[in-house]
């Protein structure tokens, strides 16, 4: 499927400037004589900037619209508790002829992608902010991703980190009750200024559960790890889980790269280069030592 279609579940359609801004047209008439341009990326939805300070997202995949519904819900609660500003949905489109699912405009976050624009070592203290005011205990009925409550046996681990990923899977399990995590920190899900992290976008892995899966961003967005653990002091199993979870991401994109290079769906320039890095910054040993905070790290 082309990037600017969109199969609606039996039904094929241009998803170009026109059909977007009938659609805003349609139902945020206000809205509709703003600037409009397409985003590159993005795998469930596509994204279109509206003028300065808005996007508009669109399901393109079955399942994106109910994530988008879940953002919808949980994310306005969650932005005003964390320190750097969120992709936080507005308003909402609803299902329609014209489109037969939800769609939502949200707040634009400013930089650039982390895909495009690298953090430094001096983003480690934010990162770690920002992860500590978002994994607060989360409510009962907060949602669950059913692929990222545990590690599972990963077939392609390199020999060199094997080790490393038995020992996140025989780690202790998070002793604390479920917290919010993003759950797909990603380069492409993190916005960058000035080698510094301004904002984190696509929230459609928001869950409750173990942290551990946002703390190997560690590995995976930073130079080094050392400052990031320093400020966020997690327990020594929460740290070995994050290192099983980073190994597992490293090789998504990896994986991801491989795409491109063949010339398939889903690929990404530069992720394959991107976590062949994270692969190899893995296997370098850290100098950070565990233990300053007990089990259930992370929560203030």
């Amino acid at each position: 499927m082309a990037a600017n279609e969109f199969r609606a579940w039996g039904r094929v359609g241009a998803m170009d400037e026109a059909f977007v801004r009938d659609l805003l047209r349609d139902q945020h008439p206000d809205l509709a004589g703003l600037p409009l341009r397409p985003v590159p990326g993005g795998w469930g939805n596509q994204m279109w900037r509206l003028g300065d300070d808005l996007a508009v997202r669109m399901p393109r995949q079955e399942g994106a619209s109910e994530l988008l519904r879940m953002e919808h819900r949980w994310l306005p609660q969650l932005a005003p508790t964390l320190p750097l500003p969120v992709s936080v949905p507005v308003r909402v489109g609803e299902p329609s002829e014209r489109f037969p699912k939800t769609w939502t405009i949200n707040a634009w976050v400013h930089g650039e992608p982390a895909d495009r624009a690298d953090l430094s070592a001096d983003a480690a203290e934010g990162l770690a902010e920002f992860l500590l005011a978002l994994h607060q205990p989360a409510p009962a009925d907060a949602p669950i991703d059913v692929d990222r409550v545990a590690l599972t046996p990963h077939p392609k681990v390199p020999a060199e980190l094997r080790a490393d990923y038995q020992r996140a899977l025989d780690a202790p399990t998070w002793a604390g009750p479920p917290v919010w995590r993003h759950a797909d920190l990603h380069p492409a899900n993190v916005v960058a200024r000035d080698g510094v992290l301004s904002g984190v976008i696509d929230w459609g892995s928001l869950s409750g559960g173990d942290p551990a899966i946002d703390l190997a961003s560690a590995w995976v967005l930073l130079p080094d790890t050392d400052r990031f653990f320093d400020a966020y002091r997690p327990d020594e199993a929460t740290v070995l889980r994050a290192k099983g979870w980073a190994i597992g991401r490293a090789l998504f994109l990896v994986d991801i790269g491989e795409l491109w290079e063949q010339g398939r769906p889903g690929g990404q320039p530069g992720w394959g280069a991107r976590g062949q890095e994270v692969l190899q910054r893995l296997m370098k040993p850290t100098t950070w030592t565990a233990g300053a905070r007990p089990s259930g790290a992370g929560r203030r």
